[in-house]
C-alpha cells in the first residue's frame, strides 16, 4: 500500500511563531538545532518539550539530522530533569498526525519526569500559573548547568 503524502508545513503553529519569537516561552535549553522550553500544560511537574528549530511536520518529515539533534537534546533534558525534580523516571512521548494524536504539527518531544506511585495530570487544556513554570525552568536550567 502506497504511503499517503505528508500535508504542508505550516510556519503559523505555535512551535514555529515561538522560534520566531512572536510567543513567549520558558526556555530551558537551545543548541543551534534545537530549543527546549517548557510545555503550558504540564502533565507532571517539569514537563518540557523539545523541537527542532527548522521546519518539519513530525518524525515522518524529518531529516535524519533533525531527529538525531532532538534525540540528543531530549537525552541531555531527561537527565536535567531525573536531577532537577527527584525523578524515578522520565517517559518521552512523541505523536505523528492526528490518529496517532498530533495536536501541534511541528515536531516535538514531551519529557515528563515520573516519580513511582503518581499518574500523570490528566491533559485538560488548563495552564498553567507562569510563576510555576518559570519556577520549574529555572531548576531545569541549573541541573543543566551541572550535567
Amino acid at each position: 500500500m502506497p504511503v499517503q503524502p505528508q500535508p504542508a508545513y505550516d510556519p503559523s503553529n505555535i512551535f514555529a511563531r515561538i522560534l520566531r519569537g512572536e510567543l513567549p516561552a520558558q526556555k530551558i535549553y537551545e543548541d543551534a538545532e534545537t530549543l527546549a522550553i517548557m510545555d503550558i500544560m504540564p502533565r507532571a511537574d517539569g514537563h518540557c518539550l523539545v523541537i527542532p528549530k527548522g521546519p518539519a511536520r513530525n518524525m515522518l518529515d524529518a531529516t535524519p539530522e533533525q531527529l538525531a539533534a532532538c534525540i540528543k537534546t531530549v537525552q541531555k533534558v531527561s537527565k536535567a530533569a531525573m536531577a532537577a525534580f527527584a525523578a524515578d523516571g522520565i517517559t518521552i512521548q512523541q505523536a505523528n498526525e492526528t490518529a496517532g494524536n498530533q495536536l501541534v504539527f511541528h515536531l516535538h518531544y514531551h519529557v515528563l519526569p515520573r516519580h513511582l506511585g503518581r499518574t500523570l495530570k490528566a491533559h485538560t487544556g488548563q495552564m498553567e500559573k507562569p510563576d510555576v513554570l518559570a519556577a520549574h525552568a529555572d531548576k531545569l536550567r541549573a541541573a543543566l548547568k551541572s550535567l
